[in-house]
């Protein structure tokens, strides 16, 4: 079903929901790339604009914020989403392990491994805090995010780490750009959360050392990383469009949501910092 959405400046668009709604109007807010730019967009900066503007539901603390169910619908299955995707990093890290070509290598994944599921513990332990059942707040993601580890499950070692690398890093930096608008409790969990475990470095270390060995290492990984973008795009678009709480969170309906300029910046700093991660791991983007 199609139905028209307004959106805080005032616009319509016929899109299939506020996720369609974002999805259809990002590439207006950013250059063209010579191929689409919506399957481009997907990591953000390190520091949004407008990090440091407390207002409305960010300076309130979850107490007060929750009061608005709609608001405490959009966090419960924000804090769901993040809780399951720790659990599948863990999982996937621990599978990853099994790659490594030296038993080094094969620690650290399991150290990285362990720091995911320390997140994930947290997660839960919020969701249970305030009220909620973990496993229920879960559920509604698992369909999404093990479709996207199944189609992008990597064929050696190098692959991966830049799944790892790219794809995590993807999520990490569209879930700060949201933690802006959370109430004060909420966002220093997710902020928390979303610290680096150490596997950017450790990636980085490695998929330079490969090239290096094998210049022609570089292409087949850099194509590995824009096929993961359109698929990270697309589970997440399909996600967003399931949920009505997160699709209004992210149109403006609750939690000083984006406007369509907003919207553009976001994801220009997105692919900015994707970008420089491509060159940190000497790959073209």
């Amino acid at each position: 079903m199609r139905w028209p959405i307004r959106s805080r400046c005032g616009c319509h668009t016929d899109g299939q929901g506020p996720a369609r709604f974002v999805a259809a109007h990002v590439d207006q807010g950013l250059p063209p790339c010579g191929e689409r730019v919506i399957v481009r967009f997907m990591t953000t900066s390190d520091k949004p604009d407008n990090e440091n503007a407390a207002t409305g539901i960010a300076a309130q603390d979850w107490a007060t914020a929750a009061a608005d169910p709609q608001y405490r619908a959009a966090v419960v299955d924000l804090l769901g989403a993040l809780a399951y995707g720790e659990l599948a990093a863990f999982e996937r890290l621990a599978e990853d392990a099994k790659l490594a070509p030296t038993l080094e290598d094969k620690a650290e994944l399991a150290k990285m491994a362990s720091a995911e599921f320390h997140h994930f513990e947290r997660l839960r332990g919020r969701l249970t805090e305030i009220g909620e059942e973990p496993t229920r707040a879960m559920e509604p993601f698992v369909a999404a995010l093990d479709g996207f580890h199944r189609q992008t499950a990597p064929s050696d070692w190098l692959e991966g780490l830049v799944k790892a690398y790219v794809g995590d890093s993807i999520a990490s930096d569209f879930y700060r750009e949201v933690a802006v608008r959370l109430d004060a409790d909420t966002r220093a969990l997710v902020l928390a959360v979303l610290d680096d475990t150490g596997h950017a470095g450790f990636a980085v270390d490695r998929v330079r050392a490969a090239i290096d060995a094998d210049p022609r290492v570089g292409g087949r990984l850099a194509l590995w990383a824009r096929r993961l973008m359109g698929e990270a795009l697309s589970q997440s678009q399909r996600v967003v469009a399931d949920r009505d709480a997160l699709s209004t969170m992210l149109v403006g309906g609750v939690a000083d949501g984006f406007d369509l300029a907003e919207v553009g910046r976001m994801f220009s700093r997105i692919t900015e910092a994707h970008t420089k991660r491509m060159a940190a791991l000497g790959l073209a983007a």
